[in-house]
Formats: C-alpha cells, sequence, structure tokens
C-alpha cells in the first residue's frame, strides 16, 4: 500500500471528486481528514473511510477564511498524528454571463477556488517546513484553468489562478521537498454538474466536447491524485495536468 501511515488532508471532501479522493488514499492504506464546509458531510466520508478499516477523522472549514484554515491543519494533524498530503478540493461555479455576474458572486468564486487553495497550502507548507518533512499538494484546476468557457468568468479567472499558483508553489518549494501539482478535468460527473445529464441537448453537447465520447467519473479524477501523491511523481512539480477525455487538445469543426 503506498500511502500506509501517511496522513491526508482533503477540502471539499463531503462529495465529487473530494469524496473519491478520500475512498482511494484509503484503499492505499492512508490516514483521512475530510475537511468540508458542510461537517455532516464530512462525516458521511469519514464514516465510509473508517468503514474501510483506516482511520478518519471529519473536519468542518471554510478555506476563504485563515483562521479556520489555520484550526483545520492543526485539528488535521492533532487528529491523524502525521500530515503528508493535502489535496485541495474544495470548490464552486457560477453560470452567469459575464456582464450580469454579481461582484459578490465573483468574490464567492475567486475566495474559494482560489484564495481558498492558497490558504490550505500556505498552511499545510508551513507545517511541513517546520516539522523538517517533505510532502505533496495537489491542486484542483480545470480545462477552465486552461482555455475559456461562456459563462464563467470567475470560475475560468479562478482555475487559470489556480494553474499559476501551483507554478509559483511548485518553484518556491522544490528545495523543501514539498512537490506541489495540479489536475484540470473536463467534465466530471458530480453534485455540481448533475443538472447536466437530465438535458439530451446538454449531453449530447458534452459527448460531442469530449473526443472520448463521454465525461468523467470522480474516482478516474481520484487514480491521477494517487500517482501525484506518490514517490513515483517525486521529480514532478509546478505541473497542470488535463485529464479531459481529450477536451483541450482539439475541437472537431
Amino acid at each position: 500500500m503506498r500511502f500506509e501511515n501517511r496522513g491526508v488532508l482533503i477540502t471539499g471532501a463531503g462529495s465529487g471528486i473530494g469524496q473519491a479522493a478520500s475512498l482511494a488514499f484509503a484503499t492505499e492504506g492512508a490516514a483521512i481528514a475530510a475537511a468540508d464546509l458542510r461537517l455532516e458531510a464530512a462525516q458521511v466520508t469519514a464514516d465510509a473511510v473508517e468503514e474501510l478499516g483506516w482511520p478518519a477523522v471529519a473536519l468542518q472549514v471554510d478555506v476563504t477564511q485563515p483562521d479556520s484554515v489555520q484550526a483545520m491543519v492543526e485539528q488535521a494533524v492533532a487528529g491523524l498524528g502525521s500530515l503528508d498530503v493535502l489535496i485541495n478540493s474544495a470548490g464552486v461555479r457560477e453560470i452567469v454571463p459575464f456582464l450580469e455576474l454579481p461582484a459578490e458572486e465573483w468574490t464567492k468564486v475567486i475566495g474559494t477556488n482560489l484564495t481558498g487553495t492558497f490558504l490550505c497550502s500556505q498552511a499545510v507548507a508551513q507545517h511541513l517546513i517546520a516539522q523538517n518533512k517533505s510532502g505533496k499538494i495537489i491542486n484542483l484546476s480545470s480545462v477552465a484553468g486552461l482555455m475559456g468557457v461562456p459563462n464563467r468568468a470567475a470560475y475560468v479567472a479562478s482555475k487559470h489562478g489556480v494553474v499559476g499558483l501551483t507554478k509559483e508553489m511548485g518553484m518556491e518549494l522544490a528545495d523543501k521537498h514539498i512537490q506541489v501539482n495540479a489536475i484540470a478535468p473536463g467534465v466530471v460527473e458530480t453534485a455540481m454538474t448533475a443538472g447536466y445529464f437530465d438535458k439530451p441537448d446538454i449531453v449530447a453537447s458534452l459527448k460531442k466536447a469530449h473526443p472520448a465520447g463521454r465525461w468523467a467519473q470522480p474516482e478516474e479524477i481520484a487514480k491521477l491524485m494517487l500517482f501525484l501523491a506518490s514517490e513515483d511523481a517525486d521529480f514532478m512539480t509546478g505541473a497542470t495536468i488535463p485529464i479531459d477525455g481529450g477536451f483541450v487538445a482539439g475541437k472537431a469543426i
């Protein structure tokens, strides 16, 4: 098991990719700190990890607030005994035309997706350095961090920001033996995207947009996280890796 005796902190762990990542790391022997704005959802994930036979704690966090993030990290360390990997999976998005986007919605999306990634990463990196430990940080960007997507100005800006932040963190933390990489999924079937799949025209559009002819499941994204958090990826840092069925490779005309 690749992650036995290692502690993994996952934000946005109450559903979707974060929940899938929690279970994937647990099957590889990790102890899991499942963090979410919704404590009840985090507890469901932690209970599922414990059913697999591995330790887990459920934590409530608002990733936009420095004090909440710091408390999360301290509680994760106390609950797991070790903290080795951070998965920044917490995220939100809007579907609003740019000209109609309210400032408060912009602030919410940027705050969660970009500022949240910064705050969590900084707090975990500071902990690792203070303990003289190596570690891994994996950020969740999107194909919307590599290209524009209609009616998602804040989401696109935030996910582009995650790509840039990943490069900066990778560069600055490399000599501290902390590798930082990002994942850029295409459409993934989660609670956030559930509304897409009951509309035949959107389903047809999504299949066409992905040369693979389908969208992803959260477990597929989690498999890439496992690789990036493993020793096999020790020489990778500052990279953003699409996992998108060919979404950004090109479009049919």
